[in-house]
């Protein structure tokens, strides 16, 4: 195929913002916001399904329903992530959303596990689906200034759907309020109800211009491009000039393979998988190991019920939803390696500090969450920034793939959390908090080792284009072609 000279880009990355870029926002990140909902839904009901009125689930039934939705998440990256590089962003969000509607409406109507197992599967894996395309369009489509403060907000999202899912849980988990065997069931319905409004939204986007440009559709990704354009225009906000020096030339290479991918991931950006493991797998520990333990730490140290172990999660919940959105900016004005290393390191530090006070009992409950919260108002920014960082820093024609790969791996070691953790904790009639101070200490290392090795290897990606982070295999093809 022949070379073709493109401004699209360029065109895309000098737009204001606009009503256009916010509606993309809301009809895209609301995955992380399902995602966030799901899981604090799950986990609200796990009692409620042991109960015989209900499924008569035994315990460790209820905890392998929450290994197979993550199973499934881990499955859907890998498989939608690999056919987003290939089919394009449009369609892969468009069906994994639609996969996870049907997947979770269904599942509300659980007869027996078997079922239940069947369909939490398939939701798993319609929202791990999502993260890798809808984080691919989102860089693709924002204006390059801009990048940083909206995928941290995007992720950040997770956390107010933490907080829908707490509250909705109030109301529907209540036997005063509703019927043992229908508040669950409703409460599994929250999701597509949400999720069913957000699709129409999706259906109006276009495809990602630059996908378009890689694969050969050199028409079709000016025509999206000229749809952008229009869309900022109507808004009102004048379009800036063009700049002619950020024209490049392009090969469509089209969908790579196995092997070529497996040599830019880890012959041509080594240092980029060594920095993206790193982030993705420390935070991902961190925060399964102290959000899955949460209610048992709170139980079993100072006396707090399940019932109002929901009050503190709530407070904890709003603390992660805040640091993305409060620091997100800086991510994009004093830079990704000043901020990347400073979240981590933070976060890290003051885990630690705030273990040893929990080993040496100076703290209650209430000051517990408020140190936890303040810790993870910045250990958020720090997660999120995580998945900015591994979908900046490849190739676009592998770009999901590059997602779904960071976020499986991340998933496998940060499911260790939750039973390393509960194994520290022990007997909930007599635990050790010495113990679990230790394992404190080493999810706090883990995050300052993650701050020291993006201080070594992060990449000062602010404001900056896609194309100059990691030039496509199409770019490379058409330089290969002059020369």
């Amino acid at each position: 195929m022949d070379s073709v000279r493109t401004l699209v880009p360029a065109r895309l990355d000098r737009l204001p913002w606009s009503g256009f870029h916010t509606r993309l926002v809301l009809a895209l990140g609301v995955a992380w916001v399902l995602d966030g909902m799901e899981i604090t839904i799950a986990s609200a009901i796990g009692s409620v399904l042991q109960e015989r009125q209900t499924l008569g689930l035994t315990a460790v039934e209820v905890g392998f329903t929450a290994t197979v939705y993550l199973i499934g998440q881990v499955a859907g990256a890998l498989v939608f992530g690999r056919l987003s590089d290939r089919f394009g962003r449009r369609k892969l969000f468009i069906i994994t959303l639609a996969l996870y509607l049907a997947a979770n409406g269904i599942t509300a109507f659980s007869p027996n596990l078997a079922f239940l197992l069947f369909f939490r599967f398939f939701a798993g894996a319609g929202i791990g689906g999502e993260y890798a395309a809808i984080h691919s369009a989102i860089d693709e489509l924002i204006p390059s200034r801009y990048r940083g403060r909206v995928d941290l907000a995007v992720s950040g999202t997770y956390w107010l759907g933490a907080i829908i899912g707490t509250a909705s849980t109030y109301i529907l988990l209540n036997p005063d309020l509703l019927p043992i065997d229908l508040g669950w069931r409703l409460g599994l319905l929250i999701g597509p109800v949400l999720g069913a409004m957000i699709w129409v939204l999706r259906r109006h986007l276009p495809e990602s211009p630059r996908w378009l440009l890689m694969h050969g559709r050199h028409e079709e990704a000016e025509q999206a491009a000229e749809m952008v354009e229009r869309a900022v225009a109507e808004s009102g906000r004048p379009l800036p000039p063009v700049d002619e020096s950020k024209a490049m030339e392009l090969r469509p290479h089209g969908s790579p393979t196995y092997r070529e991918i497996l040599k830019v991931v880890f012959r041509e950006y080594p240092t980029r998988t060594i920095l993206g493991l790193t982030m993705m797998i420390s935070q991902s520990f961190l925060y399964n190991a102290i959000f899955f333990t949460y209610v048992i730490v709170l139980g079993a140290f100072y006396g707090v019920s399940a019932s109002d172990a929901s009050k503190f999660m709530l407070a904890f919940a709003v603390g992660n939803l805040a640091g993305p959105f409060v620091l997100g900016h800086l991510f994009d004005t004093v830079g990704r390696r000043v901020m990347i290393t400073s979240t981590y390191v933070t976060s890290g530090v003051l885990l630690a500090i705030t273990g040893w006070m929990f080993k040496e009992g100076m703290l209650t409950a209430t000051t517990q969450t408020i140190l936890w919260s303040v810790i993870f108002f910045i250990a958020s920014a720090a997660a999120s920034s995580g998945y900015l960082t591994v979908s900046e820093l490849f190739p676009l024609e592998i770009r999901a793939l590059a997602i779904a790969l960071f976020f499986s791996v991340a998933q496998g070691f940060g499911a260790l959390g939750p039973t390393i953790f509960g194994a520290l904790i022990g007997d909930q009639d007599h635990p050790d908090p010495t113990r679990l101070f230790y394992g404190y200490l080493f999810a706090s290392a883990l995050m300052v080792a993650g701050g020291v090795v993006a201080w070594f290897f992060a990449v000062n990606a602010e404001r900056r284009s896609l194309e100059d982070l990691a030039p496509s295999l199409s770019m490379r093809d058409a330089r290969h072609a002059t020369t």
